[in-house]
C-alpha cells in the first residue's frame, strides 16, 4: 500500500493545522486507497483561544499531543520517521504550519525550520519524492529549499506580500486560483492556495482533491 506522510502542526487554524484542510487530505488519500502516515514534532507552544482569536494567556499545548485529535491517535513523532517510511509527503496548512513548523508568523523571510521538519523534507526532495504543501505551508518549504540554494516552484495562491516573501527566500512563486495547483515536475513539488483564497470548505477541497490525485500519479509513475 502506498504511504503517504502528513505533517500535522498542532489542531485549529490559528495555532496549529487547519483542521478542514487536514480532514480534506486525509479523507482523499483513503478514498485513494493510500495509507496516511501522521506525524508531528514534539514540542510545546503558545495557545489561540479560537472563539475570541486571541492568545489564551499562561497557556501551551504539546504540538503532537493536539495533533493526535485529528489523526485519531494514530500519530509519529516526526524525529522517528525516516525518509524510507513514506512514498510522499504532505503538509496541510494553518498558522501553525508557520509558527511550529517553523518561524515564518515571526520573521517571515528570515525564518528557519524546525529541525526535524527540515531533515524530512530535504530527504524527501533528494530522494525524488513527491512533497505536497497547502495553504501557507508552502512559506516553509520556501525557507528550506530556499536556504540550499535549490531553484524551485510553489504557489502561496496570489497575496502579493507572501508571494514577496517567497521570492526573496528563493521560490519562483507562481499566482493559482483556488480550484488548482502549481507543479515543480523537476523537485516533485505539488502546492495549491486552499484557504490562502477559499472562502469555503468546498473551495479548499476541489484544489487540495486535485493536488492529492497528481501526488499519487507521481508515486505511480515512479513505482
Amino acid at each position: 500500500m502506498i504511504k503517504v506522510g502528513v505533517i500535522l502542526s498542532g489542531c485549529g487554524v490559528y495555532d496549529g493545522s487547519e483542521i478542514h484542510e487536514a480532514v480534506i487530505t486525509l479523507l482523499a488519500l483513503d478514498r485513494a486507497g493510500a495509507e496516511a502516515v501522521c506525524m508531528a514534532p514534539n514540542i510545546d507552544v503558545a495557545v489561540v483561544n479560537h472563539l475570541t482569536g486571541k492568545p489564551a494567556e499562561g497557556e501551551t499545548r504539546n504540538v503532537l499531543v493536539e495533533s493526535a485529535r485529528i489523526a485519531r491517535g494514530k500519530i509519529r513523532d516526526i524525529a522517528e520517521v525516516k525518509v524510507a517510511d513514506v512514498d510522499a509527503l504532505v503538509f496541510p496548512g494553518g498558522f501553525g504550519a508557520a509558527k511550529n513548523l517553523c518561524n515564518f508568523a515571526v520573521k517571515g523571510s528570515d525564518c528557519a525550520a524546525h529541525p526535524e521538519v527540515a531533515r524530512l523534507v530535504r530527504e524527501i526532495v533528494a530522494a525524488k519524492k513527491p512533497l505536497a504543501a497547502i495553504c501557507i505551508a508552502p512559506a516553509l518549504i520556501s525557507s528550506i529549499l530556499g536556504n540550499d540554494k535549490l531553484a524551485h516552484k510553489l504557489t502561496i495562491g496570489s497575496d502579493k506580500d507572501t508571494a514577496a516573501a517567497l521570492t526573496k527566500m528563493g521560490t519562483e512563486h507562481i499566482a493559482c486560483p483556488v480550484s488548482n495547483f502549481v507543479v515543480d515536475p523537476l523537485n516533485k513539488l505539488i502546492s495549491t492556495p486552499a484557504y490562502m483564497l477559499a472562502g469555503s470548505i468546498r473551495e479548499a477541497a476541489e484544489g487540495i482533491e486535485k493536488m492529492i490525485e497528481e501526488v499519487l500519479k507521481m508515486i505511480g509513475n515512479k513505482r
